[in-house]
């Protein structure tokens, strides 16, 4: 499946994986309007055998096919979790 990779210029490292390229229409309202505007940053085959830096690829392709889009969250930060 080609997914399409969109960086939020809103919130720093959080991206939207997309099923159909410039389809914005399967956010949730409130979830696109956290994330202001998008910019394409990638487009590629996703398989469920391919690596990805932060995310599993069947989590992704499951997302896609269910929802249409996924959202990739920034890393917690575990200095901040420490008690």
């Amino acid at each position: 499946m080609t997914c399409y990779v969109y960086k939020s210029r809103r919130k720093a490292d959080t991206y939207v994986y997309l099923r159909e390229r410039d389809d914005f229409s399967v956010l949730p309202p409130d979830l696109a309007q956290a994330l202001g505007e998008l910019s394409m940053v990638l487009q590629f085959e996703l398989t469920p055998e391919r690596k990805l830096a932060r995310e599993e690829a069947g989590t992704v392709l499951e997302h896609l096919a269910t929802r249409g889009f996924h959202l990739q969250l920034p890393p917690a930060d575990p200095l901040r979790e420490a008690p």
